[in-house]
């Protein structure tokens, strides 16, 4: 078993008894009235009474579970000349950090729920994402064609080349802007610029993944399609 499937299981372990220390041994420590949504403005805007708040610390945890077993059989999964075990290291690194996302997401829900403990739930949740982001794209240069993780367009999909060019400008953009991101969030800029900003992260890299394939394809350099490459490799 890998250090980072054992780190996962430990942290979704934590995630779960948290919540159930703290709703069966102190109850008293939770307020009368939890915050359990925001709205887009990153103002919460539902509480929940902390009697009927323990199914809502525990949907993290169940899917942070649900990646751990992702985690696992999206290897098995994966069909032949897309398989994740070309780079299952970084494949593992990367189901790591999206656990420790829901993990730190389900830490600020907690401690917003802690009596005495008053933090501002949105700034913190758009900057951790942003730095999510920012150490995301430090690895994406390293992830090879599959199904599962990366920029999936049908034309990285279909072409090695803009595939890894595509993967090579998103690990720039992702790093740089959320390092930028985090730094906005922090410092209380517009939650609308943010999503633009995001938004921005997000769609580049299918933009320029479909210029890139059209550019390719109309200067014959797109090489065998991903059909004729697995027959080759199956003789």
């Amino acid at each position: 078993m890998n250090r980072w499937l054992i780190l996962s299981i430990v942290l979704t372990l934590l995630a779960a008894a948290g919540p159930l220390y703290l709703y069966y041994a102190q109850p008293d420590l939770l307020k009368e009235q939890i915050p359990t949504h925001s709205n887009a403005a990153g103002q919460v805007d539902q509480w929940t009474p902390r009697e009927k708040i323990l199914p809502h610390l525990l949907a993290i945890p169940i899917g942070m579970a649900v990646f751990v077993v992702l985690s696992l059989v999206l290897p098995w999964l994966s069909p032949r000349g897309f398989e994740v075990d070309r780079f299952l290291p970084t494949f593992r690194v990367l189901m790591f950090l999206v656990i420790l996302m829901f993990a730190y997401i389900h830490l600020l829900l907690v401690l917003g729920g802690i009596k005495g403990i008053e933090i501002d739930l949105g700034r913190f949740l758009l900057g951790g994402l942003s730095l999510f982001f920012a150490i995301l794209g430090n690895f994406l240069g390293k992830v090879q064609r599959n199904f599962w993780i990366g920029v999936r367009t049908p034309w990285t999909l279909a072409s090695e080349t803009v595939w890894i060019q595509t993967h090579r400008l998103t690990a720039w953009l992702w790093t740089g802007g959320g390092i930028i991101l985090c730094v906005m969030a922090f410092l209380d800029a517009s939650v609308w610029l943010w999503i633009t900003g995001m938004g921005l992260m997000a769609l580049t890299p299918v933009v320029y993944s479909l210029i890139l394939y059209k550019r390719l394809e109309k200067q014959g350099r797109l090489g065998p399609p991903v059909n004729a490459s697995m027959a080759e490799g199956s003789r």
